[in-house]
């Protein structure tokens, strides 16, 4: 495979991005009954996406190969006011984002998109990048792990099963 080209997104790459977030939302939809339909939210999430971003020395990057998007990552500054964390752990950088298309996953374009990110970051003068991904995510994990991020926190989740007799409560 040829390197893509890693560039800021352009507003005619728009349609390619909502496309490439309905893959993202279906495929963790696949591994989380928490997820809504992809079609159903790309188009509103991609805007408050940019909303977020804008407010927030964020961007986004795609990778581009023979003028096809075949991914992307978002990525923005987060401000934090937690008093247990050091000042340079509350201004981070965070991922928002990250997709490939799956045929062209395993051949480097996770890092490409990642390293892009952390130099974006890294000129708004943070330390530290974070990101979250489904506990089931194993290809995200793998991808994340090998540019080096580490475990930070562990969010776990327990359901409530609802007994009959608290339905009407």
């Amino acid at each position: 495979m040829k390197t893509p080209t890693i560039r800021p997104h352009r507003p005619e790459d728009r349609v390619a991005l909502i496309d490439a977030l309905i893959d993202l939302q279906e495929f963790e939809r696949s591994l989380h009954d928490s997820r809504r339909a992809g079609a159903e939210i790309a188009e509103p999430y991609f805007n408050r996406l940019l909303q977020r971003l804008a407010e927030s020395s964020g961007t986004i990057f795609v990778a581009e190969l023979d003028g096809d998007v075949i991914g992307f990552v978002a990525c923005r500054v987060n401000h934090d006011d937690f008093l247990i964390q050091t000042p340079d752990a509350n201004t981070h950088g965070y991922i928002y984002d990250l997709e490939v298309k799956p045929q062209y996953r395993g051949n480097g374009v996770a890092a490409l998109l990642l390293e892009a990110a952390e130099r974006h970051l890294s000129n708004c003068g943070v330390t530290r990048i974070r990101v979250d991904t489904l506990a089931k995510n194993e290809s995200a994990l793998k991808a994340y792990k090998k540019f080096g991020f580490e475990h930070f926190e562990v969010n776990l989740e327990k359901r409530r099963v609802r007994s009959n007799k608290n339905k009407g409560a």
